[in-house]
């Protein structure tokens, strides 16, 4: 699979903090693997994000995503939950 890193996206992994990198990294890569797997806690979002996904990288930090195509997905977004606001 294929994921394409939003200017959004990577501006806002460049200020996350190492440690919460690393997770990010390794839940990726689960991600990538299997979108759906149950660790990532993966769900679509309703109202004006109801194009988009989401899956969890701990307790407070997640990333918003979209299927661009079925072996391309989107990386809009990541951080907590005011990171829904954003889009």
């Amino acid at each position: 699979m294929k994921v394409v890193y939003s200017p959004q996206f990577e501006r806002e992994y460049r200020q996350l903090p190492l440690t919460f990198k690393k997770k990010a990294e390794k839940k990726e890569k689960i991600f990538r693997a299997s979108p759906f797997d149950r660790q990532l806690k993966t769900h679509k979002l309703g109202g004006k994000l109801s194009e988009f996904r989401s899956f969890s990288i701990d307790y407070r930090y997640r990333i918003i995503f979209e299927f661009a195509d079925e072996r391309t997905v989107i990386f809009h977004a990541v951080g907590d939950h005011s990171v829904y606001r954003k889009l």
